[in-house]
């Protein structure tokens, strides 16, 4: 009953990260740092030991998501912009929304490509893991997406869509429920927030 009650708080908070997200507002960082310090009893406790290992990962990028958003195009020459016919320090401009850089591409593949690989064997040989590759794809792809989160890219939807499908499917192999119907709203809502970035963008 214990995990339950983690699992089912657990799921509130990530409903909250998911608007916060949705809205592209900074404020999603803080419930970043709420949602790991849950996970981390929950994914213990059903044997995924991947995913309770990205959760000091994403305490990490948290806090570089936060000051990246909050200082993203801080210029060092203090010129100055106007906005609505008043002029203001582009030092006061938080990061904008942007295109993944092409040449990034091939990168984070290897990267995830080294991950995936890694991971997996790690949970094959020191854990007693029944799903070790699923837990590493989703881990692995996980710690792109939020790199490129962090970066506020528009592909990071993308990414998460991938990500949400597989782990829907992995939480209700695994018998948590409430997990599982909260990523599958990830899906739904990964979709109308890519929509949401890109009207934002233009």
């Amino acid at each position: 009953m214990e995990w339950n009650f983690l699992e089912i708080f657990g799921t509130i908070v990530g409903l909250v990260y998911l608007w916060l997200e949705y809205k592209a507002s900074i404020y999603l960082w803080i419930a970043s740092v709420v949602m790991p310090a849950i996970n981390l009893f929950v994914y213990f406790n059903a044997g995924l030991y991947a995913d309770f290992a990205m959760d000091i990962y994403y305490l990490a990028i948290a806090i570089y998501g936060w000051i990246l958003w909050r200082y993203g195009l801080k210029k060092k020459d203090n010129r100055q912009g106007k906005v609505s016919g008043k002029e203001i320090s582009s030092d006061a401009r938080p990061a904008a929304i942007t295109h993944l850089p092409f040449n990034s591409i091939p990168v984070l593949g290897l990267v995830f490509a080294f991950l995936f690989v890694g991971i997996a064997q790690v949970l094959i040989l020191f854990t007693n893991s029944t799903v070790p590759w699923l837990d590493s794809f989703t881990t692995s792809l996980s710690i792109i997406g939020m790199w490129v989160l962090a970066r506020k890219h528009l592909e990071q939807w993308l990414v998460w869509i991938v990500v949400d499908i597989v782990s829907a499917f992995l939480y209700a192999y695994k018998e948590l429920y409430f997990y599982c119907g909260l990523y599958t709203l990830y899906i739904v809502v990964a979709i109308f927030g890519y929509l949401k970035w890109k009207k934002m963008m233009e």
